[in-house]
């Protein structure tokens, strides 16, 4: 009764903890991985039913090449590694944000697996990519007009 039916996580840092450490900003994101596997364990056996993952922002696209593929490329793996992980455990996949503006090869594996796990009843995991709060409230208002719309 105590805990929150909601928790969203906004996943930054991971490169400048790297940074700090010596490594690459891309261990960083990998070590930033890890955790999130922890914490998506941790949260479905504590009976959080929705857990919200800030994992990609407008603002990344900003960053080099090189690293934007390095994060893509961790997405895809996590998606793919951790579907079993998903379905044995009553995880149900979501997205929100510009998923079309992720390569096609990603988005190709985000709606696969949001497609395998949409039956799944235990936990909704809901993967922010390519989302911004500028967007946010471009999308609040253009529903607040389409419900007015509606309304006369």
């Amino acid at each position: 009764d105590k805990l929150p039916q909601h928790v969203a996580i906004i996943m930054d840092g991971n490169g400048r903890w790297a940074k700090r450490r010596g490594l690459t900003r891309i261990v960083g994101h990998q070590k930033g991985i890890k955790s999130i596997k922890d914490v998506v364990k941790t949260s479905r056996e504590l009976g959080i039913k929705w857990l919200t993952l800030y994992a990609f922002s407008e603002e990344n696209w900003k960053r080099p090449q090189y690293e934007i593929k390095a994060l893509m490329n961790l997405l895809t793996r996590y998606l793919t590694t951790e579907l079993k992980e998903m379905l044995n455990n009553g995880i149900r996949l979501l997205s929100i944000g510009q998923t079309e503006k992720l390569p096609p090869e990603v988005q190709r594996i985000l709606w696969q697996t949001i497609e395998k796990t949409a039956h799944n009843k235990e936990m909704n995991l809901t993967l922010a990519l390519s989302y911004g709060g500028r967007q946010e409230i471009v999308w609040a208002v253009k529903n607040m007009l389409k419900d007015m719309e509606k309304a006369t």
